[in-house]
């Protein structure tokens, strides 16, 4: 794991290679930097009962932008996979060396991850958390990477119809077919065996393993430069969506960001797929020569994505929330008192959005000075 002054950064979920023979492609830095500064939206929101409903996760079977956050996430580290896979076949690795590069990025990754969560919850775990199924996902993926495109494009949707046969016909306490925010077979696959181990959640490497899988394959075409790029991606976009928002729809499954169903993960993947193309119209299709330049704010965040990712929360939990001050006589977490203060000069909704903005914009002014002195996180 290391800390690097050079001008081509990789993302968290990317398997580093030599930086020279990466190929970048902005409309995934600019969509990766996208979802960072959802990130730090929704996860710091201070407007309480005023937040609107798309900054806060929805109901079971429900879907808001906020629920979009974490699948955009692995669809990005899955879309890096096609540059990742074709710079180590420049560089001459392959086969069990390869495999040993691949766990290696997996292991520092969960392993960045497990002390995320640790100092969150300040107390020591090696469970799942975000990195960690990342970490996992990713791995899985990038050892299928390899297979033509067909086999990847076979192989996603085979993971998602097991995975849903799992959901809808797995008996469980509540009874087969019986799938509730409390009551379904990922419930009762965690509750028996996996919880007590730490592993909570381990399941869902297997949905989550075909959306990296299905971003490898919408970025595939752009890799190769394919000049049916543009209409691959619209056309893979719409019918993902279509097939989730469809597959929901039908009541057979809904949408649950929390067992990852199959729904779920297609429509996320669709407005995934529609996103880079929109990204990749605009600064990397040639048509606007000021187009790269337009998505620098979010590049910046999004070259760097590792590094986005894990500071912002470590100084939310180090500092806003550790850290005590005196302020008016009374002692209590810096971020609180920042947050009563600009409530009490601005309003509750004013207030709050000062302060949501200022974490978000302060967040941002850090990426931008690690990029102005290429200081990349690389694992």
């Amino acid at each position: 794991m290391t800390l690097l002054s050079n001008p081509t950064p990789t993302a968290a979920a990317e398997n580093a290679v030599p930086t020279q023979a990466r190929a970048r492609l902005t409309a995934l830095d600019a969509w990766r930097g996208l979802t960072v500064l959802l990130m730090w939206l929704v996860n710091n929101v201070a407007l309480g009962n005023l937040t609107p409903a798309q900054l806060q996760h929805a109901p079971f079977g429900g879907m808001t932008l906020t629920d979009l956050v974490f699948p955009w996430f692995l669809f990005c580290a899955g879309a890096a996979l096609p540059f990742s896979q074709a710079a180590m076949r420049k560089a001459g690795v392959t086969g069990w060396v390869r495999v040993r590069r691949l766990v290696t990025r997996a292991a520092l990754l969960y392993l960045v991850g497990a002390f995320l969560t640790s100092a969150t919850e300040h107390r020591f775990m090696l469970g799942l958390g975000v990195l960690q199924l990342i970490a996992l996902a990713t791995l899985c993926a990038a050892l299928l990477s390899g297979l033509r495109g067909r086999w990847q494009a076979l192989v996603a949707p085979a993971l998602l119809v097991g995975y849903g046969i799992f959901l809808a016909y797995t008996p469980h306490p509540a009874g087969t077919g019986v799938i509730s925010e409390t009551a379904n077979p990922v419930q009762a696959v965690n509750d028996t065996l996996l919880t007590p181990w730490g592993l909570r959640g381990l399941v869902s490497v297997i949905p989550t393993t075909a959306l990296v899988l299905l971003g490898s394959l919408a970025a595939r075409p752009l890799q190769q430069r394919s000049p049916r790029a543009p209409g691959w991606l619209l056309a893979l976009g719409v019918g993902l969506s279509v097939v989730g928002y469809g597959w929901a729809a039908s009541g057979h499954l809904p949408f649950a960001k929390a067992i990852w169903t199959p729904p779920y993960v297609l429509y996320s993947a669709g407005l995934g797929t529609l996103g880079i193309l929109g990204m990749w119209l605009i600064a990397d299709a040639g048509r606007f020569p000021a187009g790269a330049r337009l998505l620098t704010p979010l590049t910046v965040v999004g070259r760097n994505a590792l590094a986005a990712y894990t500071l912002p929360i470590l100084f939310k939990v180090w500092v806003l929330l550790d850290w005590r001050v005196d302020w008016a006589g009374k002692l209590r977490p810096m971020g609180t008192a920042l947050l009563t203060l600009a409530r009490t000069h601005l309003g509750l909704w004013w207030g709050g959005w000062a302060y949501t903005l200022g974490f978000v914009f302060a967040a941002w002014l850090l990426m931008s000075w690690m990029a102005r002195r290429n200081l990349i996180w690389k694992l």
